[in-house]
């Protein structure tokens, strides 16, 4: 288990490689269900596989050895997300792409599968962005998504309350990403250019060993993240402590001393 330092360390702003994989193989458990689940495609030779918003690579890594003989790219608009995932998989494409408006540099070459894991959560109009991504895959390709559905967890619901203290509101105003979609939006949504979506939604638990103050760590490498690089070092230092009382009280720790974290999360698998 990882070893976890004081919530009050000082954070990087940027998207960190680092932080992020404190937790990589409780991160990674939900990408290898994910994978698990992309239909077959049988015969198929050539194929090309994307992992867009790869992170440090440890989704790239689970596509790659399902699709041993793929080409496989990965995509992050991170650069120390991308450094990493280049250090990690050097026989692998990486390139630092913004999603939302990502065009692929080898044309028009359709994808096998497109893995967007833990990604489209800090992306807008899914409405579009979802049947494009849809219509970049071959016949028979499959578009898999896998997304926190956690905002209503204690962890997200007390970001939002000491954001919203006088202290911070004025800087932390409209940071935290409170619209989603529920499953039927994103079936109705794919069933007319699929021909076959299957969604689902899983709790997982997972147990931290350091208590309250690893919840917080767990959260710096992702929700965390935006209200964090809003404030300067005194103000992030009175926002971390205030927020670490809080999950204290929200996530008591067993008799060992073990906060066991409740993480639901939504999966879409399209195939087109």
């Amino acid at each position: 288990m990882a070893q976890v330092p004081s919530p009050n360390a000082p954070v990087n702003p940027a998207w960190q490689a680092a932080q992020y994989v404190k937790f990589e193989d409780e991160r990674t458990r939900p990408v290898r269900d994910l994978v698990a689940a992309i239909p077959d495609l049988p015969g198929r030779t050539a194929m090309r596989v994307v992992d867009i918003g790869c992170g440090p690579g440890n989704s790239t890594q689970v596509l790659a050895a399902r699709y041993a003989q793929a080409e496989v790219l990965g995509l992050d608009s991170s650069r120390d997300m991308i450094d990493a995932a280049r250090a990690r998989l050097p026989q692998f494409r990486f390139e630092v792409a913004d999603i939302a408006r990502w065009q692929d540099e080898q044309g028009e070459a359709p994808f096998d599968v497109i893995l967007a894991n833990a990604v489209m959560q800090w992306l807008p109009d899914h409405e579009t962005l979802y049947p494009r991504l849809v219509g970049r895959l071959a016949p028979g390709g499959s578009l898999a998504v896998q997304t926190p559905d956690n905002l209503d967890e204690p962890a997200h619901v007390l970001m939002r309350e000491v954001a919203a203290d006088a202290c911070w509101a004025t800087t932390l105003r409209g940071i935290e990403r409170t619209a989603r979609h529920d499953a039927a939006f994103y079936y109705a949504l794919l069933r007319a250019t699929c021909s076959r979506v299957d969604v689902w939604r899983t709790t997982y638990y997972h147990p931290l060993a350091a208590g309250a103050a690893a919840v917080v760590e767990w959260f710096k490498g992702s929700a965390l993240r935006p209200f964090l690089a809003k404030l300067d070092e005194d103000s992030r230092e009175a926002f971390l402590s205030r927020y670490t009382d809080a999950i204290s009280k929200a996530y008591p720790a067993l008799d060992d001393g073990t906060v066991l974290l409740p993480f639901p999360r939504l999966f879409v698998v399209a195939t087109r």
